[in-house]
């Protein structure tokens, strides 16, 4: 009878800690999950999301600039 009650909460100490993990990391795992259905996903194009707001332009234009001319050694 003792082996079974050591296995009993050993199954339930494994199956506490795993809720314990999910809930404190909760956040980085979804974002995970989202990553990887998205890379599972046939139909998944990168270039029809929505936010493209935060790329850089490669080529920025002369307004954020100084208005001062390049030095020319």
């Amino acid at each position: 009878m003792g082996a079974v009650t050591a296995a009993i909460i050993g199954v339930a100490g494994i199956i506490l800690g795993w809720i314990t993990i999910e809930m404190a990391c909760k956040p980085c795992l979804e974002k995970g999950r989202e990553a990887m259905d998205r890379t599972l996903n046939p139909d998944y194009d990168p270039d029809d999301e929505e936010n493209n707001a935060i790329r850089a332009p490669l080529n920025p234009s002369s307004d954020s600039s100084s208005s001062l001319p390049p030095k020319t050694v």
